[in-house]
């Protein structure tokens, strides 16, 4: 596996300009083309709410999406995704789609910690980042991966912005705001948090018994923030995931995704039940639910093999990667053909994978799916 190198870019200016001549738009796309060929581009981007750092990796392809991460609180782009998208059966994506990483303001690795006072963007302002972002690197359309609070940016661009998400992976996602009991209780101990900041962010994100274990996966990530030179600014950033607003999803009402989404959570997670209930809320017909087994709260951190396979189920059933060669789910899922043998052929197809039966040819599943890995 060849491993993607970051290349530091040192000119903060925006990624495409439009230059004269009898054509722009043709020589925009030729700068875009050549300026995405070198992984690892980082750029900062300013928008109405601060400066937002992004790394870019991969080449364009003509009329495909983007691929569109960002990670969740207490973490930076690396240190939630690394592991998944450095995965080996993960590269074949990488050459299917440009990856534009998102780093949340001051997240990025060697941040400086915030002046004192500086308000930090709400999740919803985050989220309204996101088209600066698009227009910075002149894609028109992305499918989202988003963990944690990431995934309730990323919820929550797609609801204002419909036309410009072809897919959504939403992975530990809770669409609900906090009670007022909760809030409550959050300004009591705010003056105590900053020094259990590193043990809510590890609550948030793994189940107790995890925490227990204490295994080499918690370690580390309790070692990154321990080391963090910017735990001022995950301070801020947690208390925005902890003010958030509820995203009002309702099954068959006017606020729902209009796009595919595959809703993925590790069995005994903290945000079990949160991202059941938001499955609840959504379109059947349009909805992949993922839950899966033996993966604790970071389901792309210790399982990006079965991660990536279902991630390229998902591409397949929005019309991508048609050719791709699937290697786990297919060799070992089981089929509910019920509704599938009556069905058409189309999206209302509903299909139930399984990684404890060894039957089922390997055909690209319905966009509909519930997993259990």
């Amino acid at each position: 596996m060849t491993e993607l190198q970051e290349v530091q870019i040192t000119e903060e200016k925006a990624l495409l300009r439009t230059p004269a001549g009898p054509d722009p738009g043709k020589d925009v796309e030729l700068i875009t083309a050549k300026l995405l060929q070198e992984h690892g581009q980082k750029h900062t981007v300013e928008t109405p709410y601060g400066v937002v750092t992004i790394t870019i990796h991969g080449t364009p392809k003509p009329k495909r999406p983007a691929i569109l991460t960002y990670h969740d609180v207490g973490q930076n782009h690396h240190s939630c995704f690394d592991t998944l998208f450095h995965y080996e059966d993960m590269q074949e994506i990488i050459k299917n789609f440009v990856v534009i990483h998102v780093d949340a303001p001051g997240m990025e690795e060697g941040a400086p910690a915030f002046p004192l006072g500086y308000q930090y963007p709400s999740l919803d302002q985050l989220a309204d980042m996101i088209p600066c972002i698009l227009q910075y690197v002149n894609f028109t359309s992305i499918i989202g991966i988003g963990v944690g609070a990431g995934a309730y940016v990323l919820a929550r661009y797609s609801l204002s912005h419909p036309d410009t998400v072809e897919g959504l992976v939403l992975i530990n996602i809770d669409p609900n705001a906090k009670g007022w009991m909760d809030w409550a209780a959050h300004k009591v101990r705010l003056r105590m948090l900053m020094r259990r900041l590193k043990d809510a962010c590890l609550c948030n994100r793994y189940s107790a018994e995890e925490l227990s274990k204490n295994n080499e996966l918690v370690h580390q990530q309790r070692d990154i923030l321990s080391h963090a030179t910017n735990l001022p600014n995950i301070q801020l950033y947690w208390n925005s995931y902890n003010s958030r607003r509820d995203l009002s999803l309702e099954r068959g009402g006017d606020i729902t995704f209009k796009c595919p989404v595959m809703l993925v959570v590790g069995d005994q997670a903290p945000h079990e039940d949160a991202v059941v209930e938001c499955n609840s809320k959504l379109d059947p017909t349009q909805t992949s639910f993922l839950k899966m087994a033996d993966s604790g709260g970071q389901p792309q951190l210790t399982q990006p093999g079965k991660l990536t396979e279902a991630f390229k189920y998902f591409v397949q059933g929005m019309g991508y990667m048609a050719s791709s060669c699937m290697t786990r789910l297919s060799r070992s899922r089981t089929a509910s053909l019920s509704s599938a043998a009556s069905g058409d052929g189309n999206r209302s197809r509903s299909r139930t994978l399984s990684q404890s039966s060894e039957a089922g040819a390997p055909q690209p599943p319905a966009p509909t799916m519930e997993v259990s890995c």
